[in-house]
């Protein structure tokens, strides 16, 4: 699946707001606001469980890597997650 096509799913899933559970959230780390080295997915069964967490590192831009942006998009479809949050911008790690 191109880039495009994953960003825009994603995007569209985020959109919708909360929706129930399960949860997937989608949090970007990286040393400057516009790099983005990691991105942290998050996995929330129910209200009131554990939070499953899962890190996926790019050598370039995780928003901008075609194999991140898939897996992503399979994860969240193979999870069946009803709602997805994505974390707004970049935040830095040090």
């Amino acid at each position: 699946m191109n880039l495009d096509k994953s960003t825009k799913r994603i995007e569209k899933r985020v959109k919708k707001g909360f929706q129930g559970y399960p949860q997937i959230s989608l949090a970007y780390f990286g040393e400057s606001a516009d790099y983005a080295s990691e991105v942290v997915v998050g996995f929330i069964a129910g209200e009131g469980e554990a939070v499953q967490e899962q890190k996926f590192t790019s050598k370039g831009d995780a928003r901008k890597d075609e194999t991140i942006q898939t897996t992503l998009l399979k994860v969240i479809e193979r999870a069946d997650a009803k709602t997805v949050v994505e974390v707004a911008g970049v935040s830095i790690i040090k």
